[in-house]
């Protein structure tokens, strides 16, 4: 809209001079009519510009109904230009149907004499024939002798309207009410907002999160979960969901969890080019489901490694060989070294005694390699009192045992239970066949895996079900018993 079109904005009160020396809108100046030369001229180009650049359409009228400003907006909106809207009266005939002016300039009209803004929904007509549904907030203008000099109006297509409200609502509701944990990340990685599922999970609160580094709230996953956020601002939005595994740091210790996340960038949509202003991060805590799932996946392929383990060990024709066998297949995953200790047979009653023989093993050093039978073997295992191949023994069950995690203690932990050094867990088994003790399996883990639990216990104790079976038949085949 050229400057021509647009007065100052006191031109909606008739009795109010343009800065020029000219009459108003309504005193004299009618549509097309050039501001009067001087400071007015700046003016009248600067409030030109700042009409034209709105958003919103806007319109105003005079004490008389009469159209004094119209922007571009407007024009896109409707397909008149302010050439054809500016001076007309009113809507009526052009931009209304004839039988709905009267109602639709009295609506607008009575803001002028009413208090704050008031919101109303017209069918207006467009240039080619069309309606168009519209939202109006309407406000009533004074002059400088403070009475009522004319009315503004700024509206916008009614679905464009809703589709603002519904993201602003889908925004309230995702922040207040939403199932999922979502925050707002700026381009320094640091949380901006946060809804309370996020604060739950996150074990704080939703205000104390706030700017600070993710890295004082995770103690182990941080740096997958910043490589991500960082990605994300550079290339996008990831094309599916990820699961992030966190260790969090809370007033009652570490707790590990496990996150299923989405990742959106978020992007000005006022700047000419996308410049992102952060992330926003959408997660849902899928703990329980992952470890379901890892624990079926584990107990399958333990079941698949006996099977194979019974298989393979049917075809040895030595009964220590497919011993050590079953031991091959269970190591499988599920431990660094194993070893088979034997008691020794007291000769007084052809019983197993209280001392341990090695019987077989996988090697001592660094290097991989299958479970062997010890051949020849016949000095007891230097096993101090205590540990923990005894107490299996005393138990007739499993026992397990850890080193400490750190100090002089931990560097001789291994070398005193007669272990290899790079041992940092362990778990003994006893053997048990026909109701007598045949000796202690041992499973032997490195620092790079973690502690056995009671589930690796129960698999641990399946496999010595079966090596127990083998070392009752190789000791009776030894002895000429049936």
């Amino acid at each position: 809209m050229s400057a021509s079109r647009i007065e100052a904005t006191s031109a909606l009160g008739p009795d109010e001079p343009e800065p020029g020396g000219g009459s108003g809108a309504a005193g004299g100046s009618g549509p097309g009519q050039e501001p009067a030369a001087g400071p007015g001229g700046a003016g009248s180009d600067l409030l030109a510009a700042l009409l034209d650049g709105m958003d919103a359409a806007l319109c105003a009228f005079d004490a008389d109904g009469v159209i004094t400003h119209w922007n571009r907006e407007a024009e896109r909106i409707l397909g008149w230009s302010a050439e054809e809207a500016v001076g007309r009266t009113g809507f009526a005939g052009w931009a209304v149907r004839t039988a709905d002016a009267d109602e639709v300039q009295g609506r607008l009209m009575a803001a002028m004499t009413g208090e704050g803004r008031q919101v109303h929904e017209f069918a207006l007509l467009r240039k080619d024939g069309g309606r168009v549904l519209v939202r109006t907030q309407s406000a009533g203008v004074r002059g400088t002798d403070g009475k009522p000099a004319g009315v503004y109006c700024a509206f916008g297509e009614v679905h464009a309207q809703i589709d603002l409200e519904r993201g602003i609502a889908l925004s309230e509701a995702m922040f207040d009410d939403a199932a999922w944990g979502v925050v707002l990340v700026d381009v320094d990685l640091r949380p901006t907002v946060v809804n309370a599922h996020a604060a739950r999970a996150l074990s704080a609160g939703r205000t104390t999160l706030l700017g600070r580094p993710l890295g004082e709230l995770i103690v182990q996953g941080v740096d997958e979960l910043e490589g991500a956020l960082q990605h994300v601002l550079a290339e996008g939005a990831l094309p599916a969901p990820t699961e992030l595994w966190v260790t969090l740091r809370t007033a009652e210790g570490e707790r590990r969890r496990c996150w299923r996340s989405g990742f959106l960038r978020l992007a000005s949509p006022l700047a000419e080019s996308p410049v992102p202003l952060g992330v926003g991060w959408l997660f849902r805590d899928v703990t329980e489901a992952k470890l379901a799932e890892q624990e079926s996946s584990r107990l399958r392929f333990r079941s698949n490694q006996l099977h194979r383990a019974s298989h393979a060990a049917a075809e040895c024709e030595d009964p220590m060989e497919a011993a050590a066998s079953y031991l091959d297949y269970a190591l499988a995953g599920f431990a660094d070294h194993a070893l088979i200790d034997v008691a020794l047979i007291d000769k007084a009653t052809g019983e197993p005694g209280g001392r341990l023989v090695r019987a077989a093993g996988t090697p001592s050093g660094r290097a991989d390699g299958p479970c062997l039978p010890v051949a020849g073997a016949s000095l007891p295992v230097r096993y101090p009192a205590g540990h923990p191949a005894f107490q299996a023994v005393e138990r007739i069950g499993a026992v397990r045992a850890s080193a400490p995690a750190a100090g002089p203690a931990a560097a001789e932990w291994a070398a005193d239970r007669q272990w290899p050094e790079s041992t940092v867990h362990a778990l003994c088994t006893v053997l048990r066949s026909r109701g007598r003790t045949l000796g202690v399996v041992t499973f032997l883990r490195g620092p790079s895996r973690s502690a056995f639990e009671r589930p690796d216990a129960v698999y641990a104790e399946s496999v010595a079900v079966r090596v127990a079976s083998a070392v009752d038949l190789a000791q009776s085949l030894r002895s000429g018993a049936p």
